[in-house]
């Protein structure tokens, strides 16, 4: 399996990580744990470290080509579906950040790296009902998500949990529109 190549998506995530960053004081981004979900490339690691402690950068990742590149780049990375690393357990972050596979499944695309299931939307609903486990009381989650997902069930799992999403970037491609939702 190949590492999933920074695109589109994973940069305007990076752009939106660096500016919320970039805002936070000096000195409480020197304690900030961040956690970078379906990692890939580490381009999230990589555009937090700009701004965090490395050793407060945890990523994680299905593909275990991706988690041992991370780790040649020398970040902390475990194997993980989701959450289900026993690495994480027990960890809370300040910030996670989540880059979902959110295609629709289709005949030509069944990538566990593209397919969010069979509407697009059910890795990133799965990740958001388990998530809420891992942040911090006042934590920070950075979610991309396209015009091709269905956003519904993702906006009600963000009401239930009393927490709000804020659109923080968007960028139009021909065939799609991304957005960044910063959920606090």
């Amino acid at each position: 399996m190949e590492i999933y190549s920074p695109a589109e998506d994973s940069f305007l995530l990076s752009e939106a990580i660096e500016d919320s960053l970039e805002s936070i004081d000096e000195e409480k981004r020197k304690h900030l744990l961040f956690l970078d979900m379906g990692a890939g490339s580490g381009i999230q690691a990589e555009s937090a470290l700009k701004f965090l402690n490395k050793e407060n950068i945890y990523c994680v990742d299905i593909n275990k080509d991706a988690v041992k590149y991370i780790k040649k780049l020398g970040f902390q990375a475990a194997r993980s579906d989701l959450f289900s690393s026993p690495k994480l357990k027990g960890m809370k972050f300040d910030i996670i950040t989540f880059n979902p596979p959110y295609l629709p499944e289709d005949d030509y695309d069944k990538g566990e790296d593209t397919t969010g299931g069979e509407k697009g939307d059910e890795v990133a609903l799965t990740f958001l009902i388990v998530a809420k486990n891992y942040l911090k009381e006042n934590g920070i989650i950075f979610l991309l998500v396209s015009s091709l997902t269905p956003k519904d069930k993702l906006e009600e799992e963000i009401k239930k949990q009393g927490k709000m999403k804020e659109v923080v970037a968007t960028k139009k491609l021909f065939f799609e529109t991304l957005e960044v939702w910063k959920i606090i």
